[in-house]
């Protein structure tokens, strides 16, 4: 990702949280211009359309969110361990963040999406799916159609989780349902 004014990144900031709340089509550059105090012209000399600002919106959020991570395979960190931090990435976005995950929400509007975000909020999954499936064979999973199951189930018990927060307007539903599944044995189940 290029680097980028201060400007922008307040933009962005501005749009991120827009769009946690209310997805692609829910904000428009007038209302994050207000938002941020600029003219609407200001934020089109940043991002000349709304598909590149939901292009550096998502590649923004997929380059935080796997860094934030960390490689799967560090063996400085127990496999127990990079996974109780990937479940925390997104419990963040429910408990203390109180929003949606970014390419959670987009992905609900993927048919509806641009394809250049669409694309974009594909490679998140892309590498969320791949980073899980490195985890999995650290820990002794090596048949990769189950690897790759478990690791759909996996993003897909997280975004539900955090739907679920979102829809009882409790943070805790997300805790609650990721328990209730027992994710955290993902891991341990060998099958």
């Amino acid at each position: 990702m290029a680097d980028r004014s201060s400007k922008a990144d307040e933009i962005l900031d501005i749009a991120e949280a827009m769009a946690r709340e209310n997805g692609f089509f829910g904000f428009s550059f007038r209302e994050i211009a207000t938002a941020v105090g600029i003219k609407s012209a200001s934020v089109h000399y940043h991002f000349p359309t709304k598909d590149d600002l939901g292009v550096a919106l998502v590649q923004r959020y997929t380059d935080r969110f796997m860094a934030a991570l960390g490689e799967p395979d560090d063996p400085a960190r127990t496999p127990d361990t990079a996974f109780r931090d990937y479940v925390a990435a997104f419990a963040k976005a429910a408990v203390e963040d109180r929003k949606m995950c970014l390419c959670g929400m987009f992905g609900a509007e993927i048919l509806g999406l641009p394809l250049t975000v669409a694309s974009e909020t594909q490679r998140f999954f892309d590498l969320n799916r791949q980073w899980l499936k490195t985890l999995l064979a650290r820990v002794g999973i090596d048949d990769a159609e189950v690897q790759d199951g478990k690791a759909l189930a996996i993003i897909a018990t997280l975004e539900g989780a955090l739907l679920l927060s979102r829809a009882y307007a409790d943070p805790a539903a997300f805790e609650r349902t990721v328990a209730g599944l027992g994710i955290a044995n993902h891991l341990d189940d060998r099958r």
